[in-house]
């Protein structure tokens, strides 16, 4: 090696000793501290080799073990035994969902549910509810019995024109739940989200309609809903702005579209009786009502008629004796009485009789002669 090698390897002059900086032991040591340095990077990837190859090959069962479980993790077959219901709160991951499965035992591994739910493209899918599993289930059959359509859920149909004591005796029979329970939550409407307009009254607000309840929907929340399917018919019906236009109150109308459900036997008759009331309502002096619905309410009967003497009780819904509309709705009307309500049919009726009660045909006079003519057919048809 020439002098200018060396100087290269070795660095600058020294300013003592042979000239150059540090000499040839300096040299030396530049050499030795290569040669650690390089045993030392040379051993760090030599160490993962060996490890490795311990878990592979030499570590036997246990890097077996070690690989499979991060790989495959433990799963069961099939739908599983037994019944265990699982919770989805709102706002749950499906990793969340994953550990409490596997708490329950439902399924072997968390693991394993996350890479189903996965698979099946539903991680961002899963619904907020009570589901009913089973225990050692596959993560497969895990994820499948959590679609939407398996959640528990107590399907319940108010029918139009049930009192609001009838819609709680249904509501309590369809979910399990006390019916004090729904009497209760029933009277204390400040809760319920009702429209000022119906002056703290439930009935006639709590809307008919088919409702999917989960198990820990209390009573108050279930009014509370119909209530709410109440306030989105109003909206979509502009109740406020029909009801002005009539020069009526949105809660008369209500009262209106109530008693036209009772009275009414067929959809297509309803405008027709709405026609009627607002009549009578309209006459100068104005006649009296003289609705068997509002009597039979009063009565807490069911019949379609009221006797002669039922009509002489004195009661604030007996419009046989009160001038106007009674102070409440008397059932809780669907969309199409309240529709009638607001838009009455046109017409110069003042009367109608269900001339036939089997076939629910309903015929309407103007006259009082007239109305005594329906009453006769009425009569002959066993009325």
């Amino acid at each position: 090696m020439n002098d200018l090698d060396l100087n290269t390897l070795l660095g600058p002059e020294d300013d003592e000793g042979s000239g150059r900086r540090g000499g040839r032991g300096a040299a030396r040591r530049g050499r030795r501290r290569r040669r650690r340095r390089n045993r030392g990077g040379f051993i760090a990837p030599l160490l993962a080799f060996i490890v490795l190859a311990g878990i592979i090959g030499g570590g036997g069962y246990y890097g077996y073990l070690w690989l499979s479980d991060a790989l495959v993790p433990d799963d069961y077959t099939g739908q599983g035994s037994g019944e265990v219901v699982i919770e989805i709160k709102s706002g749950q991951s499906a990793s969340e969902v994953a550990t409490e499965l596997e708490k329950q035992g439902v399924v072997a591994s968390a693991r394993a549910f996350t890479n189903a739910i996965a698979n099946a493209g539903m991680s961002d899918k899963l619904q907020p509810g009570e589901y009913k599993m089973a225990k050692k289930m596959s993560a497969a059959a895990a994820v499948q019995r959590l679609g939407a359509d398996n959640r528990l859920l107590a399907k319940v149909t108010i029918k139009e024109g049930l009192r609001l004591s009838d819609t709680l005796s249904t509501l309590a029979k369809e979910t399990g739940k006390p019916v004090k329970e729904f009497t209760a939550a029933a009277k204390n409407t400040k809760d319920l989200d009702l429209p000022s307009y119906a002056k703290g009254r439930l009935e006639g607000y709590a809307f008919p309609a088919t409702y999917e309840f989960q198990p820990k929907t209390t009573p108050k929340q279930m009014l509370t809903a119909m209530v709410d399917r109440f306030n989105q018919t109003a909206e979509q019906m502009d109740i406020e702005g029909g009801a002005k236009a009539l020069g009526r109150t949105p809660h008369e109308i209500v009262v209106i579209a109530s008693i036209v459900q009772a009275e009414a036997g067929r959809q297509e008759d309803m405008a027709k009786i709405a026609r009627v009331i607002y009549n009578r309502l309209e006459l100068n002096p104005p006649m009296k009502l003289q609705m068997d619905s509002t009597v039979m309410y009063a009565l807490k009967k069911y019949r379609t008629t009221a006797t002669f003497a039922e009509t002489k009780i004195k009661h604030p819904y007996n419009t046989y004796a009160n001038l106007g509309l009674p102070p409440g709705a008397i059932t809780n009307p669907g969309d199409h009485a309240i529709e009638a309500a607001l838009n009455p049919a046109k017409g110069t009726w003042r009367y109608f009789v269900a001339t036939d009660p089997k076939s629910s045909v309903t015929k309407f006079a103007t006259t009082e002669a007239e109305f005594n003519e329906l009453l006769a057919e009425f009569k002959r048809n066993g009325g």
